[in-house]
C-alpha cells in the first residue's frame, strides 16, 4: 500500500484514479446568454447551503463553454436520469451542436434551456465564482426547482455512467 504522506501534493494520475472511485451524480448546466443556448456536463455538482439555497459546480478554466455561461444572468442545473448517458456524453464533448437533435429541450419562461427527460431542474442566478487551482468554482442561488423523475439518477463512476441500485432491507 502506498504510504500516506502529509503536506506533499499527490501525483495527478494517482489523484485522478483515486477520485474515480467516488460515484457522482451527473448534471448538465445550461444557459442562454443573448438567446444562444450553451451547456456542459458536470459531475462536480453539490449543494452548498439551505439558507440561502445555494448549489455549486466546478468548471475547468480551459472550458470553451465557460465564457458563455459566465455571461448569463440565469442558468439551469438539469439533473440527468439514468437513461441519459448519451446526453451527458454529448454535453461533455467539444465541437458538436449540443442542442441539436437528438437533444430534446425547451426554453423556460426566461429563455433558459431546460432538458427533457431529466430527474429534476434547478433554476439559478449566479451568486459567486472563485478561481481554485485549474478550475473555477461556480455557486448559484436556486430560484426555482421542479422534480420530474426522483428515483432514477444517472451516476458517474470509474469513468463510466451507471444507474443507482437501492439496497433492499
Amino acid at each position: 500500500m502506498t504510504e500516506l504522506l502529509r503536506d506533499q501534493a499527490i501525483d495527478p494520475d494517482q489523484f485522478r484514479r483515486t477520485l474515480a472511485l467516488h460515484a457522482a451524480g451527473v448534471v448538465v448546466v445550461t444557459a442562454a446568454p443573448g438567446g444562444a443556448p450553451a451547456g456542459l456536463t458536470a459531475t462536480s455538482f453539490t449543494s452548498v447551503s439551505l439558507e440561502p439555497p445555494l448549489v455549486s459546480f466546478c468548471i475547468a478554466r480551459t472550458s470553451t463553454t465557460w465564457p458563455s455561461l459566465r455571461a448569463a444572468d440565469r442558468f439551469a442545473v438539469n439533473i440527468l436520469s439514468d437513461a441519459q448517458a448519451d446526453l451527458a456524453a454529448r454535453f461533455a464533448h467539444r465541437g458538436v451542436d449540443r442542442f441539436a437533435a437528438p437533444t430534446r429541450w425547451r426554453p423556460a419562461p426566461d429563455g433558459t434551456p431546460l432538458l427533457e427527460g431529466v430527474c429534476a431542474h434547478l433554476l439559478c442566478t449566479p451568486y459567486t465564482t472563485t478561481d481554485i487551482g485549474d478550475h473555477i468554482l461556480v455557486v448559484g442561488l436556486v430560484t426555482g426547482a421542479r422534480i420530474h423523475r426522483p428515483d432514477q439518477p444517472l451516476l458517474y463512476h470509474r469513468g463510466r455512467f451507471g444507474r443507482f441500485r437501492p439496497q433492499t432491507s
